[in-house]
């Protein structure tokens, strides 16, 4: 690896900064003491700081020279709705929050490259450090981007990066196309008539025709989806009844569907409604279907030629070809950074984390982020931009 001694030199502040936001992990939209060390620790570097853009989000500016180029790095903040069962002394001290994606080393990667590029950066242009809020599920990335991020941070093209366990420590993963899957969640509720467990005959059974229903959804990837097309439909709450002895009058189903192409997502979502209502009309019940009730569906996640090459060069550049694999199986994992591609060419690229915690994944209550790989993630940061935007 071809790590900068100004970067090294950063690796305890990283960790410090890291473990600190390990330890106080903040929820979607509640990330206000994260932010406030963040904004700290850019303005110490004597960087531009703006906040408040999706409550708690910031950005960093940074400028040098004459160029009208730009680009943007993105951080997400936010933690999990996880009880962390780690026992060391970075654990979490929130109760049921705990940072379980990897999001605390993503902040901290992005910091010490802030750090560095404002005290030895070879660059012309402005860099835009964007740490986003309630990346999980709630769509940070999207309201940043609603209440003005591209207008008031005009920047050319957008960067991301997040750690993986299952790529090697030392290595990086990133290719052209589709990264991440999409994300959308459903919920069918399905209503009946009541009747006494003893009396099935005077009531409409929603819990058979939930089991029913469940095992049809199945059919949708298997039987009707081109099988050369990924896709996962996953049911992943069922909710009905509160007794032993009477059949409830209604039962939720709760889920999610993903895919790498808009057209699967659409037969996906089409599919889901004409199973639910079949299989209600079978029943004699009525079918409500709701999609994305609480949160926005995330589109996929898709890298764009250019800024894929570019991504590749600066990880080759730190890391050594070997290490950069860039013909990775794309993720049905989903990443509302892909709301940021949608408005600007850009690359979302993964960095090792390797299993160094009981050989769990992601959102595992046993998680943590390796500090190792710190230096090699804001090496990637700092030769992206001196490659971008040549000084």
């Amino acid at each position: 690896m071809t790590i900068d001694p100004g970067i090294l030199a950063l690796h305890a502040d990283m960790q410090r900064w890291r473990r600190h936001i390990h330890q106080h992990p903040e929820t979607a939209f509640e990330e206000a003491a994260t932010a406030q060390l963040i904004a700290k620790q850019l303005h110490n570097a004597g960087i531009e700081v703006h906040q408040g853009l999706a409550k708690t989000g910031v950005v960093g500016v940074l400028r040098r020279g004459n160029s009208r180029n730009s680009i943007a790095l993105r951080a997400d903040m936010d933690a999990l709705y996880i009880q962390e069962q780690n026992r060391f002394d970075h654990a979490s001290c929130h109760k049921g929050k705990m940072h379980a994606c990897g999001h605390d080393g993503h902040c901290a990667m992005l910091l010490g490259a802030a750090h560095y590029l404002a005290k030895h950066g070879r660059f012309d242009g402005t860099v835009y450090f964007i740490f986003q809020p309630a990346e999980e599920c709630r769509a940070g990335a999207l309201q940043m981007i609603d209440e003005g991020l591209f207008e008031q941070f005009p920047a050319q093209r957008v960067f991301g990066m997040h750690n993986f366990p299952d790529v090697p420590v030392g290595h990086f993963a990133v290719k052209t196309g589709p990264m991440m899957a999409s994300f959308d969640c459903f919920e069918i509720t399905l209503k009946g008539q009541a009747t006494h467990a003893a009396m099935p005959h005077l009531g409409n059974d929603v819990l058979v025709a939930s089991a029913h229903l469940v095992t049809q959804l199945q059919t949708i990837v298997s039987r009707r989806i081109d099988p050369a097309d990924a896709a996962v439909v996953s049911v992943t709450q069922i909710h009905g009844g509160n007794t032993w002895n009477a059949l409830p009058d209604s039962a939720v189903i709760r889920g999610t569907f993903r895919s790498f192409k808009n057209s699967v997502r659409e037969q996906l979502e089409q599919g889901i409604r004409q199973l639910a209502q079949s299989v209600a009309q079978g029943f004699g019940i009525h079918a409500g279907i709701l999609f994305n009730p609480e949160n926005p569906g995330y589109p996929v996640t898709i890298n764009s030629p250019a800024e894929t090459a570019g991504a590749t060069r600066a990880a080759i550049a730190v890391a050594g070809e070997q290490c950069v694999d860039t013909a990775p199986t794309p993720s049905m994992g989903a990443e509302d950074f892909a709301f940021m591609l949608q408005q600007k060419p850009g690359c979302y690229i993964w960095i090792g984390n390797g299993n160094t915690q009981g050989n769990c994944l992601l959102h595992n209550p046993n998680y943590d982020f390796n500090d190792d790989i710190l230096p090699l993630g804001a090496a990637y940061w700092v030769r992206l931009v001196e490659n971008e935007l040549p000084g």
